[in-house]
């Protein structure tokens, strides 16, 4: 039998929160503005950021306007340019952490491997990595979406000679210049890094898989007096911010109604981006989408089209067949020579938490409840998993606005429920049943109305063609919708009697919690 004094001391914490990226510090701020210091950030890398520390590829940059990239009570009016790129958004996030006093709070290289719910405490029980155990009455998963690389399972791969690796893993120790290169993918990260690297490389292979919708970016550093502005009259970056807000929400009809004349200008202008910018028109058919706009992930760029333009720089759209020791052949046979290969393959996107192991009440699986694929009513929670809230979860990625703007309102919501357990003196609240089948049958059949649901295989979607990832309305839907949690859809389990207390019919207003 174990000696007991070999068991590990478990941390007691009101709130655990999962992930130092936007979502978590924006939760652990929002904690230390409400005067609950009761909290602990639980971070798997070295330090704060999420995808802002991970992704350091060349050329990484943010795709919504920079003063829309922060958040609402702390407005950063520091940005140099109008899409600020990869080092400033870091530095503003860790920024944030020091203003904010939440430094304190944050466990980094602490990897969480498995949290259950334990019924009878009401708590939380969160096992990390190296075997420490954080007891929590409050768990918040703030890990996101993409924080997963994806490397799809090409035949010959270990067999590689070379250097590879993926984009979000970025070898800064290794020399690109005067070497082979090849890029296997051409979305969002890969049309960033391609303009960076191609003046390096002596040959850069690009393998397509399939065309992209690509956009202008229009970007430019910030005047001097534009700086002046937003850093002396703060209802300047206000109206900014508005003024963005309200020219990507007009975008909305293009994705919720496919063909619409919105979506069909919409192509027509990408179009004439494109051929405007690749000079030879051998190229064009390769690079015009066989699918709508928004079905994937619509793109900006102002440099991606233009270096195709380079001699040294190829496009390939045979498919690949294998990689070899000495580089990659495609299907029909013909083998690049490379010396190092980068996958801009994306992340494991539609699996939420994983490799985390979730168990709700009465030791139900969070796995076998996503078996058919990742749901949570708003994206936030879901039945069975008591005190347990998501940002940026199921159903809350957007393809037209800014995700800071949707964590946000996460966190507004999270906050509400938070306010209704300490005032109500509650053990927990559940998400009842039929409040999620309620909502699993609204956002099936809306989402089925999207450009999403078309021909196209898009990282939106399971394998099987479900839509795990967007939200199936506006930006101005969900703050609509998550403005005031409703208390009377939520069992609440008192702390001393462990009945369901009756809620009154005002929910969270009524407490004065909104």
């Amino acid at each position: 039998m174990a000696d007991a004094s070999s068991k590990p001391a478990i941390r007691e914490c009101e709130v655990a929160i999962i992930g130092a990226g936007s979502a978590g510090l924006c939760a652990a701020m929002r904690l230390r503005l409400a005067g609950i210091d009761d909290f602990l950030v639980l971070e798997k890398s070295g330090g704060v950021g999420g995808t802002w520390r991970d992704n350091s590829y060349p050329g990484a940059a943010c795709d919504v306007p920079s003063m829309f990239y922060s958040f609402s009570f702390e407005v950063n009016t520091e940005w140099s340019r109008r899409y600020a790129q990869q080092p400033e958004i870091l530095d503003y996030l860790e920024r944030c952490a020091d203003k904010y006093g939440v430094r304190d709070r944050i466990r980094c290289n602490t990897e969480v491997r498995q949290a259950g719910f334990d019924e009878a405490s009401g708590r939380w029980r969160i096992e990390t990595a190296d075997g420490e155990v954080v007891s929590a009455g409050i768990l918040i998963n703030g890990t996101g979406q993409l924080n997963r690389p994806f490397i799809p399972g090409i035949p010959g791969h270990a067999a590689f000679r070379g250097t590879s690796f993926h984009s979000a893993r970025w070898d800064h120790e290794h020399d690109l210049r005067g070497g082979r290169v090849g890029v296997i993918g051409n979305g969002a990260s890969a049309i960033q890094f391609i303009p960076e690297i191609a003046s390096e490389a002596a040959e850069l292979y690009i393998f397509q898989r399939s065309a992209n919708w690509i956009v202008p970016r229009k970007d430019r550093p910030y005047t001097r007096f534009e700086s002046w502005l937003f850093k002396r009259l703060p209802v300047v970056p206000w109206l900014q911010r508005l003024s963005i807000w309200l020219k990507l929400e007009l975008r909305w009809p293009a994705f919720a109604r496919p063909g619409s004349l919105v979506a069909r200008l919409s192509e027509w202008a990408s179009l004439r981006h494109m051929r405007k910018q690749v000079a030879d028109p051998a190229l064009h058919p390769a690079l015009t989408p066989d699918y709508p706009l928004g079905c994937k992930r619509v793109l900006i760029s102002d440099d991606y089209y233009p270096t195709l333009n380079r001699d040294s720089v190829h496009l390939v759209t045979d498919p690949i067949g294998r990689i070899t020791a000495d580089g990659i052949v495609t299907r029909d046979g013909t083998e690049r020579e490379l010396d190092t290969i980068v996958f801009a393959t994306g992340f494991r996107s539609t699996e939420f938490l994983a490799p985390m192991r979730v168990r709700g009440r009465a030791g139900k699986s969070l796995a076998d409840a996503w078996g058919d694929g990742a749901e949570a009513y708003l994206g936030v929670t879901l039945p069975g998993f008591p005190n347990f809230f998501m940002l940026y979860g199921p159903n809350t990625n957007l393809g037209h606005n800014s995700i800071i703007f949707m964590i946000e309102r996460q966190v507004e919501y999270v906050m509400q429920c938070i306010g209704a357990i300490r005032a109500r003196c509650l053990k927990y609240l559940e998400l009842r049943p039929e409040v999620m089948e309620r909502w699993r049958r609204e956002a099936r059949t809306s989402l089925g109305r999207t450009v999403w649901a078309t021909s196209c295989q898009s990282w939106y979607k399971t394998a099987d063609g479900r839509i795990t990832n967007n939200w199936p309305y506006s930006t101005t839907t969900y703050w609509l919708r998550m403005r005031h949690a409703r208390l009377d859809e939520y069992h609440q389990v008192g702390a001393d009697t462990g009945d369901a207390p009756r809620t009154p019919a005002g929910g969270a207003n009524e407490a004065g919690l909104a």
